[in-house]
Formats: structure tokens, sequence, C-alpha cells
């Protein structure tokens, strides 16, 4: 672990977990609770993961929340758990409920036409395998390729792709593996931002995540909580903290229960 923010106390920290009335926990999903596969459907948790987030949602005194660029629809079959938490996919664009409800945001008319003439134009340079669409974004992954085949398909994308997001109002957005064309309106930090003003402002919490779009719920959770970077490799972050997959990620996830269940 690398504490990267001047100032932070990790065992303060930990004691603020342990003397909250409420906490939090926000997690990312691929990349920071299970490695990167090229075949998407793969991308099962670290071992270790999902054992640790039963334990917190069992116990009921953490309230657990994933926030994930993926549909909720994908990302269902690979959690593993035995009760499903509050869930958001699509980069805050659609949110599962423990109770099951379910609720979707739509872009507007023009956002979505845009990005149904952004997928045929994919579909016509023959990427259809690699274009994913969601309710407020397409998404082309790119993992496994060549590097060299992985540039020149982002090159070429962003210059087909630049046009209609000018016209619509839409932005181009790397992410680790790939390149997204996404609506406004919803992000991973409007719904962090969500999150907080459900919960009010005694709640312990900390967001885990890996990639340039977990930065958005990074900079929502400043003076609220703790910005945590799980990856492989440090880059420029606005994180306070940085753990490495999967050893340092397993001890922070086992840190938070034995400060939540500790004697007040």
């Amino acid at each position: 672990m690398k504490v990267l923010k001047r100032g932070l106390d990790l065992e303060r920290f930990f004691a603020s977990v342990r003397q909250a009335d409420w906490r939090v926990l926000l997690l990312d999903y691929d990349g920071t609770l299970a490695p990167f596969q090229a075949e998407r459907d793969k991308a099962f948790p670290y071992d270790g993961v999902p054992q640790l987030l039963n334990r917190l949602i069992e116990a009921g005194d953490t309230r657990v929340i994933l926030i994930s660029g993926r549909q909720i629809s994908d990302l269902l079959p690979l959690l593993g758990l035995k009760r499903l938490p509050q869930i958001w996919g699509s980069h805050g664009w659609e949110r599962l409920k423990p109770d099951g409800a379910y609720e979707a945001a739509q872009p507007s008319r023009r956002a979505r036409q845009a990005l149904t003439e952004a997928y045929a134009w994919a579909q016509a340079q023959g990427w259809q395998a690699w274009a994913e669409r969601k309710p407020g974004s397409l998404a082309l992954h790119l993992r496994g390729l060549a590097p060299h085949d992985m540039s020149e398909i982002r090159r070429r994308a962003r210059q087909g792709w630049s046009a209609l997001a000018a016209k619509a109002g839409l932005t181009l957005a790397e992410f680790d593996g790939g390149l997204e064309l996404r609506a406004p309106g919803h992000d991973k930090g409007s719904a962090v931002r969500t999150v907080l003003a459900e919960i009010g402002p005694d709640a312990a919490l900390a967001y885990l995540g890996d990639d340039l779009t977990d930065e958005d719920a990074f900079r929502a959770i400043k003076r609220h909580g703790l910005a945590v970077l799980v990856r492989r490799e440090l880059r420029p972050t606005a994180a306070d903290l940085w753990l490495k997959p999967p050893d340092e990620l397993l001890e922070f996830l086992s840190r938070w229960p034995a400060a939540a269940g500790g004697e007040r």
C-alpha cells in the first residue's frame, strides 16, 4: 500500500470506520475486484473477494455498493455473491437496488440517435464483435489485440466518431482496453454523489477503482471519504491511496469488517 495524499493516516481512517454510525464501501468491478480478461464473460473476481464481500453484506453494518462500467445484466453472472448489493451499471445509467428494484435513465433523443449512427458506422468497419451498446454509451472493447492494432482502431474510431460526438454533445473517453463514446448526464461520479446525498454526512466511506473512468468517482468522494486506486502500476490520479491487487486489495477488504465489527 502506498499513501498518495499528504497527511493520510490509515489507522485513523479505520478508526473512523469503527466509530461511524454508517459505513459505505463503493467498489468498481473490472480491474478492481476482478482481473481484466480479453473474454469479458470470464472476468471472475480474484480468489477471496466473493467471500469477503459476502461477509460484509451478511454482517449488515456496511452498505456495499458496486459501481461499474459494465451493464448490470453482464455483471450479475460473474459476482458469485449469496446476496446482491446495490449495483450501479453502465457508468451510472442503471441502478439495481438490493430489493430487486431496477432503474434506468435514458439519454436525450439526439444522443440516442448519434449512438445508433456510431454503432452502424462501427458495424460497417467490421467491428461488431468489439462494439457494445449500453444505455448511455457505445464501447469498443479491444483488449487482447496487438498493441499496434489497438492503437490503429482507436485512431480510426476517434476519426469516425468525432463529428457525431461534436454534433450531439457526446464525449470520447479512453478506458483500459478500449474507447467509449458517451452521452452526458451520468458517470461514476454522479452515482457517488447520489449515494452521498442519500446517506447523509456522518458515514465512513471508501471508493475503490482502477481506471480513468473511476477518476470521476475519486473526485466526487473527496472531502467525504477515501479514494483508493487499485492497479498494478501507479498512474496520475486523484486517489488518496494506492493498492496493488490482489494481495493489498484483499488486505484492505479484510481490514474493513474487522474495523466495522469492533467496539465503539
